[in-house]
């Protein structure tokens, strides 16, 4: 599968069974999910796992990417540091819609101590279902990839 469906997972120790829920969610939609773990429930760095999932996604190997810590802040921290990367943290669909379609943003984080697993799902959902819409924010986009250089 090419890299257009295939999006990368990644969670500190707090967020196991949200991440696990959240790919068995969108495999069943077609998504190749490449989960990067981790796997026990041992205290984890958020940072490498931010980091990890960030570059997954910047290289290219996989066009999107979600990653969970217990409040999605940390991590979404992380990941932002990886040239190329907009990751939003959201609690709320609407903002999760908003960062694809006026952000172009390729990550979404989530806290699994903020939000239960219901609203998770839909979150992910309105996230992976979104579009960037150009024009304007095209311009916007651009004006954030130069803050990187």
């Amino acid at each position: 599968m090419t890299a257009a469906k295939r999006i990368v997972l990644s969670s500190d120790h707090a967020a196991i069974q949200l991440r696990r829920a959240i790919a068995d969610h969108i495999a069943a939609q077609g998504w190749e999910v490449v989960d990067i773990g981790p796997t026990t429930p041992e205290s984890t760095h958020y940072p490498q796992h931010g980091e990890a999932a960030a570059r997954r996604v910047a290289s290219g190997d996989c066009r999107l990417g979600i990653v969970l810590c217990g409040t999605g802040q940390g991590i979404m921290m992380a990941a932002n540091k990886v040239k190329g990367i907009r990751c939003g943290v959201c609690s709320d669909t609407f903002s999760a819609r908003m960062i694809r379609q006026h952000n172009d943003a390729n990550l979404l984080s989530l806290g699994a101590r903020v939000v239960g697993e219901g609203l998770a799902l839909d979150i992910v959902d309105a996230f992976l279902t979104a579009t960037f819409e150009g024009g304007r924010h095209g311009t916007r986009v651009d004006m954030i990839r130069a803050l990187e250089n």
